[in-house]
Order: C-alpha cells, then sequence, then structure tokens
C-alpha cells in the first residue's frame, strides 16, 4: 500500500484553506458529492500539485442484506478515475432495508447503521465487497463505523469480524480510531483490544475525528476538536503499525484555519511519538493473504442468509424511523436515542440541501420537520424527502401564513416536477394548482 502522509477531509466550506494549509499531503473527498465531468476547482487545482484525492462513498451500503447496486458502483468507478485515485473507501454498515426481499416498503436511513457480527452478516459482507472489487478500477478499503446500538446475539467482537473480512476478501481497511473509541463509550468495547485482534497490516489509512459526550453516550459529530481519548488510541494503533496515512475528519462547525493546522499538527506528533518499528517487506498473515487467490468456495453466498439479514435489518430501521416495535433483544433507550438522533440528522441534511426550506419557515422549520419525520420515513434520498416535506405541509393544510404558504407553493412547484416550472408546456396547469392550493 502506497504511503499516503497526513491529510484533511476535503470539503467545500473550507476548500481555499485546505489548499493554502502547510504539509497536506492528501484530501479525501465524499464521493456522492463530486461529478465526474465538474469537479471542483479546488480538487483540480491540489490534483495539479501532486495531492492525492481520494473518493469516500457514504451511500454503498455493503453491509446491508441487498447487493451493491451496479449503478452506485459505475458511479464510485467513476469519480475514481476522473480524480486518478490510487483507491476509494466506503463503509461496513447498512443504509437502506426492505424492498424485494422482505416484500416491504424499501426504507433509507440516512445514515450509516452497524451490521451485526454474525457469520450470516459477515457472508453477505464478503460477497457485497468481492462485487464491488470487481466493479472497481482500484482497491477498496473499508470503514469500520461508530454505533449508539448493540445487536443481539453477535458471534464475533468486532476484531475477530475484521480479521475475517480481510482473511477472506483481501480487502484493506480504513480504521476510524474515533469510532473506536465511540464504540467504547457506547458499547463497552475496548480499543485496545479490538486493535490486538484486527489484522493492522491490511491498514490503508486510519480516521480521526471530534465528537462529544452527552448523558453517557458518545456523539461522533465530526463538529468538535479531537479529543485526547481519541489520540490515545490512534497512539496505540500506531505503537502496533505505522499507518501509510492518517486523515483529520471535520464536517461543519469549521474552525479557524489555524486551529485546524494545530489539529494536524498534534495527530502527526502522536504518531511519530508512539510509531511503531518498520517490518520487514511482505508484512504479516494479512498482507499475505491479500495476495492470494480466494478459495472458489467462498465466491457465493446462499440466498437464506441475505433474507434472514434482510429481515433483521428490515425490523431495525422500521423501528428506528417508522414507529414500529422494537425488535426483541434491542436496548430500547438506546433505540430512542438512536431515532431521535436519526431524526435530527434528517433535519440537519435537509436544511442543507433544500436551505430554502429554513429560510421559508423560520423557527417553525426544525419542529415541522421533526413532526413530519415520526410518521414519514425516507425512501428516496434526501431531495425527494425535502420536496415531500414540502407537499406534507401544503397538501396537509397545515400553514396558516399565506405568504409563507405561497412561498412554499411556489418552491415545491418549481422543483417537483421533471423540468423547471417556467419550462414546462404545463406551467399555465401548475400556476393552476398553486391558486388552488393558497385557497386552502
Amino acid at each position: 500500500m502506497r504511503n499516503l502522509g497526513t491529510g484533511i477531509g476535503w470539503r467545500p466550506e473550507i476548500a481555499e484553506a485546505v489548499e493554502r494549509m502547510p504539509g497536506i499531503d492528501w484530501v479525501e473527498a465524499v464521493a456522492e458529492n463530486i461529478c465526474p465531468g465538474h469537479l471542483p476547482e479546488s480538487l483540480v487545482r491540489l490534483r495539479e500539485r501532486g495531492v492525492t484525492v481520494v473518493p469516500h462513498g457514504v451511500s454503498l451500503g455493503l453491509g446491508g442484506a441487498d447487493r451493491p447496486a451496479e449503478a452506485k458502483l459505475a458511479d464510485l468507478a467513476a469519480r475514481a478515475e476522473a480524480l486518478g485515485s490510487p483507491l476509494v473507501t466506503e463503509h461496513i454498515a447498512f443504509v437502506r432495508a426492505g424492498g424485494a426481499l422482505t416484500a416491504s416498503p424499501l426504507l433509507e436511513a440516512g445514515h450509516l447503521l452497524p451490521v451485526p457480527r454474525t457469520r450470516d452478516a459477515l457472508d453477505v459482507l464478503c460477497e457485497n465487497v468481492r462485487i464491488a472489487q470487481d466493479a472497481l478500477p482500484v482497491p477498496l478499503a473499508v470503514e469500520n463505523i461508530a454505533a449508539l446500538i448493540c445487536w443481539p446475539g453477535e458471534e464475533m467482537t468486532e476484531g475477530q469480524f475484521l480479521y475475517d473480512l480481510v482473511d477472506r476478501t483481501g480487502v484493506r481497511l480504513l480504521i476510524d480510531v474515533a469510532n473506536l473509541h465511540t464504540n467504547h463509550v457506547n458499547r463497552g468495547e475496548d480499543p485496545a483490544k479490538a486493535l490486538d485482534e484486527l489484522p493492522v497490516e491490511a491498514i490503508a489509512y486510519v480516521h480521526v475525528a471530534g465528537g462529544f459526550e452527552r448523558d453517557g453516550v458518545w456523539h461522533d459529530s465530526h463538529a468538535h476538536a479531537v479529543p485526547p481519548a481519541v489520540l490515545d488510541v490512534l497512539a496505540e494503533l500506531a505503537s502496533r503499525v505505522r499507518p501509510p496515512g492518517v486523515l483529520l475528519e471535520r464536517d461543519e462547525n469549521f474552525p479557524e484555519p489555524a486551529e485546524l493546522e494545530r489539529e494536524l499538527l498534534t495527530i502527526r506528533e502522536t504518531v511519530e511519538k508512539s510509531a511503531a518499528p518498520p517490518k520487514a517487506a511482505g508484512g504479516g498473515p494479512a498482507a499475505a493473504v491479500a495476495s492470494e487467490a480466494h478459495e472458489p468456495e467462498d465466491r457465493a453466498v446462499t440466498g437464506p442468509a441475505r433474507q434472514r439479514l434482510a429481515l433483521a435489518q428490515a425490523a431495525l430501521l422500521s423501528a428506528l424511523v417508522a414507529g414500529t416495535p422494537v425488535p426483541e433483544g434491542f436496548d430500547r433507550t438506546r433505540l430512542a436515542v438512536q431515532a431521535r438522533a436519526l431524526a435530527g440528522k434528517r433535519a440537519d441534511v435537509v436544511a442543507k440541501v433544500a436551505p430554502e426550506l429554513p429560510e421559508i419557515l423560520a423557527e417553525a422549520y426544525r419542529k415541522a420537520f421533526l413532526a413530519y419525520a415520526h410518521g414519514h420515513p425516507m425512501t428516496d434520498g434526501y431531495r425527494r424527502d425535502a420536496l415531500d416535506f414540502a407537499e406534507h405541509l401544503l397538501f396537509e393544510g397545515r400553514l396558516q401564513d399565506t405568504a409563507v404558504r405561497r412561498a412554499l407553493s411556489d418552491w415545491w412547484l418549481e422543483r417537483s416536477g421533471p423540468a423547471p416550472l417556467s419550462q414546462r408546456p404545463a406551467a399555465r396547469l401548475a400556476r393552476a394548482t398553486r391558486r388552488v392550493l393558497l385557497r386552502r
């Protein structure tokens, strides 16, 4: 694996600052936010300077019961090629459930949810990873996620689960030390034990990020400074193997560039002070496995494993976003915390993808959206969610202010069809519809 060095998560809000930061060897960009034919100029300039750019996917759902969507894999491959990336990364998580495998409505989590550490889930994940590996032009690395909840009846620790995944697929690992800390607080899992068990030789790079604790729950916010406890986990990892790359993640609440630079310096110093001695060429058992051909009988997963996983994931996600009964064995209090967190994140992201909505609704936006989310699960992404929310407010007659109703009606009509309202042949009919809405 090539040495990446020290990097930072590239976000449009800090693009100019990242370009000016000293010592940035590489950046990571959220894959879904990049259009291969229209790369952000900042990323183009960084590439021209020789800065490596790695696309980081968040919506593939490799840990889900369904096989990875061909279109999503093609999109991820196109981004890797457009950026000249040495690898792409995704998460060991599920992000949707339901659909054909369960004969139930497809539900979107809008968030990375943990997979059960069971043989069924591992079998499905291994096959999904292989499908992705075959479709991508560069190597794949997968990331451990942070979790608020535990699955009942798990058969493996996180380290054992990751070791078997690498052993069976040769996939690389993106280890997030902040997520190991999160799981320590929320699930009582010892980060040192996880590091002892996982194949550190398979690490492609490492994530470092901040969060906060509230009422005994650690929230992996990516909006706060990196705490000492996360740096301690980074030191533990660096004492075992020198990571090929380390990256600081920050998604919002961005501080001044000088503060980000200080965090990067602290991360570099932590790795240097704790650095493990270099190992001889060839690496450990994980490196050897990654170069071997996999056994043919390990290539296929039977349908029953996917079916069982699909039913379990659909039941959990439905409880989280649709208010159905909590599946047996789950902690009801923790599920309630997770459900509130999902609804809050959903409100925040909709406000970002459709900023006109909080402008139109002002202080009423968040309360109205959370009330809507309680009975209306997301089924087709955040942009569709924004339109459905506006439609709900308009057609349920919940807006008393005529000016607000008019503004929201105009916004919804302009965006709810295949083309802007002004370009549609049926614009006259749409305007008539708006007049009807305003009279409600």
